[in-house]
């Protein structure tokens, strides 16, 4: 009778196989197993950002804050920029030891207390923002086609359950060949819109409009930065740094293109003429009827690379809260579940997706709380670890940090109560002095930097590694 394969015979055979089944779960991905460029980084976040959700941070800048077309681009590149930053210095971490984003989050949570971000990632993300995404392109398939809603729905996480199942190789590849797709349709669009665009006041601005866009910019582009080392972790060590260069421009660049479009659009339109309720089709009203269409074929195949990474991503952060399956291909079977519960909420949510989605932007805002922790950390060690060597913060089931946590929470509660500015939920001191706009994500990475800060060395404490409880 023959052995089934180890962890490790699999994995060597994976390789850089594109369409076998990844293994694993979250474990350290070996030396001998590196392959792939840095430059890859670049099509991997340009492709997930060409999709619809990205011009619509846009058009909310003019559309809901008031801003006028230059006022918004800046709020875009500003906030753009701070969170492509962060998503490159993410992305370099990733391949110093081949660990998974919120694998790499053990150090300054611990192994229990990184349940916080890693638990809040998966749901959240995972199945939440899957689901906003899978509306979107069934909506955009269901206008392109005239199919039922439903019908298009299921379609779209078909394939969405595809990509992710398949894994890291597979999924740089499609966003490899959809990169190329994407880019000229969207650019094509963003042509034709342009020329119309209407630089002077649109609207009436509203109080603090200006940073209510800089932090949703910012919130949509960090958003992808609990993902950012699981989709390099695969790279050879001498490739940090590039690859964290060529994600950063991917992100900042993709994003930042489409939301000035967004912002342009609704000025072309006019305030009085865009139709609220069908936001898509305001958009491709001033395109011809046949880039009109390609464009929501491009929305749909957008909504497929982003929840590519949203499903991979979330069963990348299952595993790291230490969920572990009886079986060698723990992440993939990982993925559909994630993927299955997602469709089950978008089905529920198909009709009334802008209250749903206004509750995952107040969720959304842990993700700041969560980078002070992480960046503070990383700043503050002075161990091996900080670098390459000792795993034993990273794969210890003993491994303690509350400072963490603490940190984390403690900053989510105080930014969110005090500064949200979201139309769910307005903070006390939001309310209070309106011309803050929405500084909820600087006041909440601050604020966690620095409570971790004073805490880690009094709390934390790291314990001896379990050899007989190994980490998925």
């Amino acid at each position: 009778m023959t052995a089934s394969p180890s962890l490790d015979e699999l994995q060597h055979e994976y390789g850089s196989k594109a369409t076998a089944v990844e293994p694993g779960g979250a474990e350290p991905i070996p030396v001998e197993d590196r392959h792939g460029r840095p430059s890859q980084m670049f099509w991997t976040w340009v492709s997930p950002n060409m999709e619809f959700a990205t011009i619509f941070v846009g058009i909310i800048a003019v559309l809901f804050f008031g801003l006028t077309f230059w006022q918004a681009v800046s709020a875009i590149v500003i906030g753009n920029a701070l969170g492509a930053v962060s998503h490159g210095l993410l992305t370099s971490w990733g391949p110093e030891r081949g660990l998974a984003q919120m694998v790499l989050s053990r150090r300054p949570f611990g192994y229990r207390g990184n349940l916080l971000p890693a638990g809040i990632n998966a749901v959240v993300a995972g199945v939440g923002w899957f689901a906003v995404n899978a509306i979107s392109g069934a909506l955009a398939l269901s206008a392109l086609t005239g199919w039922n809603g439903y019908v298009c729905l299921v379609i779209g996480v078909a394939l969405m359950l595809a990509v992710a199942f398949l894994g890291y190789n597979f999924v740089h590849l499609f966003e490899r060949f959809t990169f190329p797709v994407l880019v000229v349709i969207f650019i094509a669009g963003m042509a034709v819109i342009l020329p119309g665009t209407q630089t002077g006041p649109v609207g009436d601005a509203v109080p603090g409009g200006f940073w209510i866009a800089l932090a949703a910019s910012f919130g949509y582009t960090a958003g992808w930065n609990p993902y950012a080392a699981d989709y390099s972790r695969y790279l050879p060590a001498a490739a940090a740094k590039r690859a964290g260069i060529f994600a950063g421009l991917g992100n900042f660049l993709s994003s930042t293109v489409l939301q000035v479009a967004g912002g342009a659009a609704v000025t072309a339109v006019g305030v009085a003429n865009w139709d609220g309720a069908n936001p898509t089709g305001s958009y491709i009203s001033l395109m011809p009827g046949w880039l009109g269409g390609i464009t929501l074929l491009a929305i749909f195949i957008g909504a497929i690379s982003a929840n590519a990474l949203n499903l991979y991503s979330a069963a990348m952060s299952f595993a790291a809260v230490g969920l572990r399956l009886p079986t060698t291909f723990g992440r993939a079977v990982l993925a559909v579940v994630v993927g299955l519960a997602g469709l089950v909420v978008a089905i529920f949510a198909l009709s009334h997706v802008e209250a749903y989605e206004g509750f995952l932007l107040v969720i959304a805002y842990w993700i700041a709380p969560w980078l002070g922790v992480a960046f503070a950390d990383r700043l503050l060690d002075k161990t091996t670890s900080g670098r390459t060597g000792d795993l034993t913060p990273f794969t210890s089931t003993r491994h303690v940090n509350l400072a963490g946590p603490i940190a984390m929470a403690v900053a989510m509660v105080v930014s969110i109560f005090f500064f949200s500015n979201q139309q769910l939920y307005v903070g006390v001191l939001a309310s209070a002095i309106p011309a803050i706009g929405d500084i909820t994500f600087i006041v909440g990475f601050v604020l966690a930097f620095a409570l971790y800060a004073a805490l880690r060395r009094v709390l934390s404490r790291r314990g001896p590694p379990r050899p007989e409880s190994p980490v998925m």
